[in-house]
């Protein structure tokens, strides 16, 4: 049996707690993305190239003040 998608009488805003999991789910995703660069550019990348290891890790040095934005966008609607 399948669903049938809900129709929207409303332009009621989604409500705060989909909103903040959403970003959380973002935030993680983004953050895990990060440790998991540093930990292979310098467990396994490394041994290959370590430009390319210094490179990932320039990546993941980005990554967690881009996580800190999502996280926060639209905080103060």
């Amino acid at each position: 049996m399948s669903r049938r998608p809900v129709s929207r009488v409303t332009d009621a805003q989604e409500p705060q707690s989909a909103r903040q999991r959403r970003r959380q789910r973002w935030y993680f995703a983004l953050m895990g993305t990060c440790v998991l660069l540093i930990v292979v550019a310098w467990n396994l990348v490394r041994f290959v190239s370590v430009p390319a290891a210094v490179v990932m890790s320039a990546v993941a040095a980005v990554i967690p003040p881009v996580a800190a934005l999502i996280a926060n966008w639209g905080e103060g609607r």
